[in-house]
This record gives C-alpha cells, sequence and structure tokens, in this order.
C-alpha cells in the first residue's frame, strides 16, 4: 500500500455564503492530492504525457461527512491500496481538520491513455518499477 500525505489551506474562494468549502471543490483536492502523490515518488503528470501516457478520470465517488471552513488547514491522505496492473489506477482519498476530524472521502479511478493512439495502456514501467516496493507482502511503509 502506498500512502501519502498533503495539506492544504482552504482559499476564500473555495468557499460558499455560509463559510463552507463548496461541494465541488473536493474534486481539486483530490486531485492536488493524487499529483503531489506522484510527485512524491519523482513523477508528474507532465512527465507522465512525455513518456506517452495521460490520465484522464473516469469515475469518482465522494461521501461527505462534516464541512471545511475558510483558513482551515486541510490535510489530504492519498492512498493506492493495490498496486495497477491493467489499464485503470484507483486513488483513494481521505480529508481531514486540524483536528484530525474525517471530513470527506473519495475514491477515483483514472485509466492510463497512449498519447499517440488515445487508446487504453497499462501504468509507465518506471512509475510501476517505483510503486512496486510498496506492495511486497508484509510492507507498511508510507511515506
Amino acid at each position: 500500500m502506498y500512502e501519502h500525505i498533503t495539506k492544504v489551506r482552504v482559499r476564500y474562494a473555495e468557499t460558499d455564503q455560509m463559510n463552507i468549502v463548496y461541494y465541488g471543490n473536493y474534486a481539486q483536492y483530490f486531485e492536488v492530492g493524487r499529483a503531489e502523490s506522484i510527485r512524491a515518488l519523482g513523477f508528474t503528470y507532465k512527465e507522465m504525457e512525455e513518456m506517452g501516457v495521460r490520465m484522464p478520470v473516469v469515475h469518482m465517488e465522494t461521501r461527505y461527512l462534516r464541512p471545511a471552513h475558510y483558513d482551515d488547514l486541510i490535510t489530504i491522505k492519498t492512498v493506492l491500496r493495490e498496486l495497477p496492473q491493467e489499464h485503470d489506477i484507483v486513488f483513494h482519498h481521505e480529508v481531514f481538520n486540524e483536528n484530525e476530524k474525517l471530513l470527506t472521502t473519495g475514491k477515483v479511478t483514472l485509466f492510463f491513455i497512449d498519447t499517440q493512439t488515445g487508446k487504453r495502456t497499462v501504468m509507465p514501467q518506471d512509475l510501476k518499477n517505483t510503486l512496486a516496493p510498496f506492495f511486497k507482502e508484509g510492507n507498511k511503509e508510507s511515506i
């Protein structure tokens, strides 16, 4: 299992008149978590595209438990529970407030798409090799 933690301060523009984070902004928080988790492995989305792979979101589930508010420092926990073997990758997200209360959960599925053909492909081998040690039996290490 691979885990990564990202912290983000809620901006005023992300809230509604009730001083609560607008529900649609959680998709962006999940994206920040995914991008930073990949960056922590030594890759970026830009580099992935240079390797010939795009990663569009094809499915997203979100569960809202508690609100986040303007100026809260939120923690986005991003988890890969399984090493991708096919053309899809599933990220699990949990968003916590500064009191470590769980606010929101999410599950986002992306496909690996070949930039030349536009067809599904598999994870780039370099990324797979980097992730593989996190999925060895008994390995509970996280970043």
